[in-house]
C-alpha cells in the first residue's frame, strides 16, 4: 500500500513539475467555438529552468498529424506551474478531434498530449 501511495505522489509531483526527463506535458485542454475559429485554452506543466530550458510552444494537430496551429510561449514559467495560455486557431470543418502537444526548448515534443473533441 505504501508503495502505491508513494508512486502516486511521485507521479503527481512529476506532472506538476513537468514530465519525465524534463518534458513539457499538456495536463488540460479545452476548445470553444469563436467566430471563424476555435479558442484553445491549454494548461502545460513543465520543468522550466529559465531561458536555457522552458516550454516554448504548444500546437494543435489533426489526428493524422497535420499541424493546424500553434501558440508560441514567449518566456519561461519557472514560478507559474502549471500555467494556461490560449489561442484562436482556424480548424477545417471536417476535423472533429485534435491532439494538443507542448514542446520543451531542449527536449522537444516528448511529454503527454491531450485529445480534444471540438465544439
Amino acid at each position: 500500500m505504501r508503495l502505491v501511495i508513494a508512486a502516486a505522489v511521485a507521479l503527481l509531483t512529476s506532472c506538476a513539475q513537468g514530465g519525465a526527463g524534463g518534458c513539457a506535458d499538456v495536463v488540460a485542454a479545452a476548445a470553444v467555438a469563436v467566430g471563424e475559429g476555435v479558442r484553445f485554452d491549454v494548461t502545460v506543466a513543465s520543468a522550466d529552468e529559465g531561458w536555457e530550458k522552458y516550454a516554448d510552444l504548444w500546437e494543435v494537430r489533426a489526428l493524422d498529424g497535420t499541424v493546424l496551429g500553434e501558440r508560441v510561449l514567449a518566456h519561461p514559467h519557472v514560478d507559474e506551474q502549471p500555467f494556461t495560455r490560449s489561442a484562436v486557431i482556424e480548424v477545417p470543418g471536417d476535423v472533429d478531434r485534435v491532439e494538443v502537444l507542448a514542446r520543451d526548448s531542449v527536449e522537444g515534443f516528448c511529454g503527454s498530449s491531450w485529445v480534444v473533441d471540438l465544439p
